[in-house]
């Protein structure tokens, strides 16, 4: 990786720094695939600042890699939430959101990797059920009962069970290239 020193942010403008940190941090993991191999001092150099400017923004490397693992969380709530906006009946809509899980992992093996597969204390209960779009999943399950679609349930039991569905087949999928397709 070739460093590369990047011009001198002006007063208030430290916004746009934390923005680039985050954005090659991402990238970063992306390319490696493992949080491990992601240093901070391969983020300034990618950045092209010195490693204590990383920290007047982000306490820690898992901070760092927490924030950029949550940015990665949302782009994947909303890769899910546009593929089944336009789906009234809460059934299909369920039978979608798995299809476009599994999609996102497909497509994104690197974040998927890290997001859900990695040693990463970014990937704790909260971020989970908050960032990765859980709550949505629950939100849907929840409709499914409504309708007469799924026996009522715990919501959360049954999202729990879903969930645990798709992200084995995404992680066989991702783990296995090549592995066969099941309906997608």
């Amino acid at each position: 990786m070739t460093s590369r020193v990047r011009a001198r942010s002006r007063r208030g403008e430290g916004e746009r720094l934390r923005r680039e940190i985050l954005d090659k941090t991402a990238r970063l993991l992306a390319k490696t695939g493992d949080e491990e191999a992601v240093s901070i001092r391969a983020v300034a150099s990618a950045v092209g600042v010195t490693p204590p400017s990383i920290y007047i923004h982000f306490a820690d490397k898992d901070a760092l890699i927490r924030a950029a693992c949550e940015e990665t969380f949302q782009l994947f709530d909303a890769f899910v939430e546009e593929r089944v906006a336009h789906i009234a009946d809460p059934t299909q809509q369920l039978a979608e959101r798995g299809r476009a899980y599994i999609d996102f992992g497909v497509r994104h093996p690197e974040h998927y990797r890290v997001l859900f597969m990695g040693k990463s204390r970014a990937t704790s209960d909260d971020t989970v059920t908050e960032a990765s779009g859980f709550d949505h999943l629950i939100d849907n399950v929840r409709r499914c009962i409504d309708a007469g679609s799924i026996a009522a349930e715990d919501p959360m039991v049954v999202a729990t069970g879903l969930w645990t569905l798709v992200h084995g087949i995404t992680s066989l999928a991702v783990s296995v290239p090549g592995y066969p397709a099941v309906g997608l």
